[in-house]
């Protein structure tokens, strides 16, 4: 478990490493060479309504730690050994599938700790990301890494 944990931590430094990245680098970079292109303008440079390269960003940076720390976990984490695509493939979209719910579940927590209660926004947000990652470790331990299929 303290494993699984460590490498949240990492993934969280990660992620945000990755979102200053597009921030400060790819974003100001594309948008000025490519933004005259309308698509791209659209759907990566325009901050009208939303926030695109910031939306963008974040889907990037928790797509690639997922991947990762999919990785990490299978072969480090839950010592799983070599296993061929399918079942891989099935053991991703498993824990793809917990993830969003514990993305929500984290999401509800924080809510209610910061709009109920009036807890601190950072002592929700760890609160939150630690009840999530304790919840995502039994279940990948127990439906996506186990030894019985």
């Amino acid at each position: 478990m303290v494993l699984y944990f460590t490498f949240a931590a990492f993934m969280i430094i990660l992620n945000y490493l990755i979102q200053k990245l597009n921030q400060v680098l790819i974003a100001p970079f594309i948008c000025s060479y490519f933004g005259s292109n309308e698509f791209i303008n659209l759907i990566y440079c325009s901050t009208n309504p939303y926030n695109m390269p910031e939306l963008i960003g974040s889907i990037v940076a928790v797509g690639i730690t997922y991947i990762i720390k999919f990785f990490l976990d299978k072969y480090i984490v839950f010592k799983k050994g070599k296993s061929n695509i399918r079942e891989t493939s099935k053991e991703f979209l498993k824990y793809f599938g917990f993830a969003i719910l514990t993305t929500i579940e984290n999401i509800g927590i924080q809510f209610i700790l910061t709009n109920f209660l009036n807890s601190p926004l950072e002592l929700s947000f760890i609160i939150a990301l630690s009840i999530g990652y304790l919840t995502k470790f039994f279940l990948d331990r127990k439906y996506v890494f186990s030894k019985v299929y």
